[in-house]
């Protein structure tokens, strides 16, 4: 990896340098490293771009790093990536995407993420996109997350995408069955003409599951963005979408939840908010010797920790 390259691995993966244990390092639309363990093994598939992870029955403590790099302008991409977790596992991975466009094209990386959660596993799963570049060309992720959680399965997600992305459609949807439980903590901020998209969709199937969605953003400048929940009680279940949304300058910020109960004893809650920064938290920090740019970037970082 040149330069370029290490340094957008810092910034999606948190790393200066190649990982311990296991490891898939994909670099303008090739694998560029990897390694596996006794109960991890990473897999090329055969019929289109991406990989296998198969996670052994019981492997606990371990984690695997999927990082996919894009430094050459133009470049543009979709990735399969299968996540089988066996049961009673306890892992952790690492995914996300840079990119660093210094041309005048496109670059784009589409990853599709499915995941297949054996009973009573437990998965937490970091996903971060960034992106940067001093030329014209745009940056453009589009990732989808497919999540099947078997009996007693859960499954945490954190996603973010905080910089340099100027368009992106972000969808996952998930099903879960008897006693499994998804929490997802999403963070994404706009600026500019940016333009972001998040579409959740899951279906809560079994007896005693349970989702937490939660989302929270802010948005800049002119850029836009749309938030799309949908949550299916069709047991007894409990359910909860939150969209939490801080709008500044020209921005648009929109959201759309919808909560659908098909048992009787299915529990959705949904709570949205999509507001500026309230003058007195300004005012406040002002007085303890912040301009008014250093009193927002706080409040902003504040938010979406």
């Amino acid at each position: 990896m040149d330069a370029i390259q290490k340094s957008l691995l810092q910034q999606v993966a948190g790393l200066h340098e190649v990982p311990e244990g296991a490891y898939n390092i994909r670099a303008n639309g090739e694998m560029d490293s990897r390694n596996t363990t006794a109960n991890i093994d990473i897999v090329t598939k055969e019929d289109k771009a991406g990989i296998d992870i198969i996670i052994k029955p019981g492997t606990k403590n371990e984690s695997v790093h999927i990082p996919v790099l894009l430094s050459k302008s133009g470049l543009q991409e979709v990735v399969y990536n299968d996540f089988y977790i066996g049961e009673d596992a306890d892992v952790v991975i690492i995914a996300g995407c840079g990119i660093h466009n210094c041309g005048v094209d496109t670059s784009k990386h589409d990853g599709v993420h499915s995941f297949f959660v054996g009973k009573n596993a437990k998965v937490k799963y970091i996903e971060r996109h960034y992106g940067e570049g001093d030329g014209s060309g745009e940056n453009v992720m589009n990732p989808e997350t497919i999540v099947h959680l078997d009996e007693g399965a859960s499954m945490e997600m954190e996603t973010t995408q905080i910089k340099g992305i100027d368009s992106t459609n972000r969808i996952t949807k998930a099903d879960l069955k008897d006693g499994a439980s998804l929490e997802i903590r999403e963070k994404i901020m706009t600026h500019g003409k940016q333009y972001a998209r998040t579409d959740f969709s899951v279906d809560l199937n079994g007896k005693d599951c349970s989702a937490n969605v939660v989302s929270r953003s802010v948005a800049k400048n002119q850029s836009r963005q749309e938030f799309f929940s949908v949550i299916n009680g069709n047991n007894e279940c409990k359910g909860h979408s939150e969209c939490d949304a801080i709008i500044m300058d020209d921005a648009s910020v929109s959201a759309s939840p919808q909560l659908t109960a098909n048992n009787i004893d299915a529990s959705l809650i949904h709570e949205a908010a999509i507001g500026k920064i309230a003058g007195e938290q300004l005012i406040k920090l002002m007085t303890l010797g912040l301009t008014e740019a250093e009193a927002e970037e706080q409040i902003i970082n504040g938010f979406l920790k």
